[in-house]
């Protein structure tokens, strides 16, 4: 396993996080690098999608966009993918975040002086959300961009085989994990049920045959419930813009943890009418994806800014982390229009709300023996601090809105233009039928109207 990091003028891509247990064994890790300790250049870590590597176009677009602003750029390779083959019985999946974990550790140690920003796509931004919310202040990563997240397993998984074009979808990436699968055929054969990966059609048959046994899961929903990143949306702590698509055909809006990011005041969720899975593509040619450059005006904001997050000490307590309501329970309505429904144990959420205002109480009892062993002035400027601690994080949000804003603008000024090329490229023809029909009405109006004078 090797991690090569570069920068320059193409400064394209750091390389590769592979096998983690051989790894930890700290036998056969080499870093080669150009990279001084003492760089305080940013570092870009990017987690790609679905059978996706750093060999992917999205990802050399958005390595050579970052690297050309002198950033340095690292792509965290899933296990099994970048041409490095598997050394031990652990396979990646949408909720395996210690290859993650280790990556970021790694550059953290070894480069503590640079700002370390993360950028997950599809599966890899599921992992970056799950991992954001496992470790919560302890992680140090200054800011983190999902793009295109599937959010929730079990309601896409849903949404996947409900229409003719999901399926297709549904059935083009089962081919690609089906590839996958081919290239380490010796382990799947002695871990999981080959035959049955063969036959997979879908998405949720690879995984019933394949990720369900090699991670050890009940069942296929067990293994989307426990990896869904929407539980730990609630516990994030670093500045996290996500960016998803109302009509994404993989990724479904429904899965989308609304209320959560907007309760959650580190997160801005962006979503857009139009983009589709990972494309935003913008201009005549599509020589450009507008996420790339809303990536990049985020990290510029951040890195201006005296928000950028900065790991702090783990609490002694663990992390209350609000699981959503799909996993209170077994059970999943569909309406008649497709909808999908989660159906919750209502004893079981009573419990846990009953258990946060308990904890909520005891903390409340804390503070006021405390304000009352301090003084006056002390407890004022306490308030105040408290106060203004509150209202900081919020000003992150203004400047990264306003980018958004301009973004769409030229989005728009975009597709005016092309609208305009499309009138003036085919008014000879449009213009040609109106005239042969206006003068064929005139014929039949002009000599009606002569013969009643």
């Amino acid at each position: 396993m090797g991690l090569q990091t570069t920068r320059g003028e193409v400064g394209v891509l750091g390389k590769i996080m592979e096998d983690f247990d051989s790894w930890l064994q700290g036998s056969n890790f080499d870093t080669i690098t150009a990279i001084s300790k003492d760089d305080i250049n940013p570092i870009v870590l990017a987690i790609p999608g679905l059978t996706s590597d750093s060999e992917s176009p999205y990802i050399k677009h958005l390595a050579f966009n970052t690297a050309q602003k002198g950033w340095n750029v690292v792509v965290s390779n899933h296990r099994g993918l970048g041409g490095v083959s598997i050394t031990s019985d652990c396979f990646y999946n949408a909720g395996w975040t210690e290859d993650l974990r280790a990556v970021i550790n790694h550059l953290h140690c070894e480069y503590p002086k640079a700002p370390l920003f993360v950028v997950g796509t599809s599966i890899g931004a599921n992992v970056l959300v799950k991992y954001l919310g496992e470790d919560g202040d302890s992680v140090p990563v200054a800011g983190a961009v999902a793009i295109c997240s599937p959010w929730d397993l079990l309601i896409g998984d849903r949404f996947i085989s409900r229409r003719l074009l999901q399926k297709i979808y549904d059935r083009a990436l089962a081919i690609g994990l089906q590839g996958y699968a081919k290239l380490h055929q010796p382990i799947y054969s002695r871990l999981a049920n080959w035959e049955g990966i063969k036959k997979s059609r879908s998405i949720r048959d690879f995984d019933h045959h394949a990720t369900r046994l090699v991670g050890k899961f009940e069942t296929v929903d067990t293994y989307y419930r426990r990896c869904s990143s929407a539980s730990y949306v609630g516990n994030v702590s670093v500045p996290l813009l996500c960016i998803s698509a109302l009509d994404d055909p993989v990724c479904t809006r429904e899965a989308i943890p609304w209320d959560e990011c907007r309760a959650n005041i580190n997160i801005v969720l962006a979503t857009t009418k139009r983009g589709g899975h990972l494309a935003f593509f913008e201009g005549l040619t599509a020589a450009s994806v507008w996420w790339v450059r809303a990536v990049d005006e985020f990290f510029k904001v951040l890195h201006c800014s005296q928000h950028m997050h900065v790991q702090k000490v783990a609490s002694s307590y663990p992390p209350l982390i609000v699981d959503s309501s799909i996993d209170q329970g077994p059970y999943v309505n569909i309406a008649e229009d497709g909808m999908v429904g989660a159906v919750g144990n209502e004893q079981v959420e009573d419990n846990r709300v009953d258990d946060v205002l308990e904890l909520e109480e005891s903390k409340i009892s804390a503070e006021q023996d405390q304000q009352m062993t301090q003084p006056e002035s002390g407890s004022l400027a306490g308030i105040g601090q408290s106060s203004e601690q509150a209202t900081m994080p919020l000003d992150v949000t203004a400047p990264v809105r306003r980018c958004l804003y301009l973004l769409s603008r030229q989005s728009r000024w975009s597709l005016g233009l092309l609208v305009y090329i499309a009138v003036v490229t085919s008014w000879p023809l449009v213009g040609s039928v109106l005239r042969i029909a206006l003068r064929k009405k005139l014929r039949n109006v002009l000599p009606g109207a002569f013969l009643k004078r």
